[in-house]
């Protein structure tokens, strides 16, 4: 076995050398082990895959490219990458995003040091190909490394950052699971957007040890087309279907009773509370905008009759936000009235 699988799902990105830049920081790498880049290319519509078999040609040695027939979106792409990985440790990266020359070797090397399962650091947005340090997200705490315990389990879910900035010992993400033995494993939800969030808990609680590099050695390339970026009816029901997966991710693997505030409060963000508040500036454009965040409302309140009281919404969602949200849970009318209002308002002040 070698010492790292990274897989990069891939769709549409040959543009503006956005898949060279990503996949040259792959290559270049500093890390002495030997490792293995899996990119998947999501039945691109572009030359996307020209690109991949290009470089398995001139990095034979480690360089594997894999075509998937069906679009699955980069839950599927993983699922297809997973399956032949043969890495003691796993990484995955974007394929619009790149990394500095020694991040799996300072990774790693720190996992070493420590003892660690799984290993983060920060990243930085840019909107520009180069190594130039952007905008530093923390995209984890030390309050969370170490040896893990009840309370820094908590500090995780809390705030799990971004997958794709860790490596993970593969224990953690396929247990026992053999490479090769079947062309695909079930480990993301396949057809979706945010397949991360639904099983990032999962992989959280199983983790014995985590460490952190508070240095941005990861690259968040910021244009257009990024999901983040993306606001559409598909994009708001995937978060929304994330959410769900969440809750049944943690009945499933017998964690939501002893973690239900936790979760509950990170339901409460994904699944309603960026939903509804990402709707509705687009409601011009959103097709049912109004049914579509009463529909929100009424699953929050079923789901959570009692979330307005969780203690990390009381301390961490803007009073503004928690303001709005009592009114839609008295009336959505009311609400959606007043809000085109205030927005409408503060539209006039920005042109004034």
């Amino acid at each position: 076995m070698i010492k790292l699988s990274i897989v990069v799902p891939v769709y549409n990105m040959a543009s503006d050398g956005k898949l060279n830049f990503c996949l040259d920081s792959l290559v270049n790498q500093t890390l002495k082990d030997d490792y293995e880049i899996i990119a998947v290319d999501d039945c691109s519509t572009d030359n996307s895959m020209d690109i991949l078999l290009d470089y398995q040609k001139k990095y034979p040695e480690k360089f594997i490219a894999l075509h998937s027939e069906v679009n699955h979106h980069q839950g599927g792409a993983k699922n297809l990458g997973l399956a032949i990985a043969k890495g003691e440790w796993i990484g995955f990266i974007d394929s619009d995003d790149w990394v500095v020359e020694d991040y799996y070797e300072r990774l790693l090397k720190k996992a070493e040091e420590t003892g660690a399962d799984m290993v983060g650091c920060d990243y930085c947005f840019t909107d520009e190909h180069s190594f130039k340090v952007g905008q530093i997200v923390h995209n984890n705490n030390y309050s969370q490394t170490g040896v893990m315990d009840e309370e820094r389990y908590k500090n995780l879910i809390l705030e799990t950052g971004s997958l794709v900035v860790k490596v993970y010992k593969r224990e953690l993400i396929l247990g026992s699971y053999e490479p090769g033995t079947s062309d695909h494993v079930d480990i993301f939800p396949e057809d979706i957007f945010y397949e991360d969030n639904a099983v990032s808990n999962t992989w959280m609680l199983k983790s014995k040890h985590f460490e952190y590099i508070q240095e941005p050695l990861y690259y968040y390339y910021q244009h257009e087309i990024s999901t983040v970026h993306s606001i559409s009816r598909k994009n708001l029901e995937d978060r929304m279907a994330a959410g769900r997966l969440i809750l049944k991710e943690a009945r499933d693997n017998g964690y939501f009773d002893k973690y239900k505030n936790e979760i509950e409060f990170q339901y409460i963000v994904l699944f309603y509370v960026n939903t509804l508040f990402s709707a509705m500036p687009k409601s011009s454009k959103l097709s049912g905008c109004y049914g579509f965040t009463k529909a929100l409302g009424k699953e929050m309140k079923e789901t959570f009759p009692d979330f307005q009281n969780n203690a990390y919404y009381q301390e961490k969602i803007h009073p503004e936000e928690k303001k709005l949200i009592k009114m839609q849970m008295k009336s959505q009318l009311l609400f959606y009235i007043y809000y085109r209002l205030l927005w409408f308002y503060r539209g006039l002040r920005s042109k004034g």
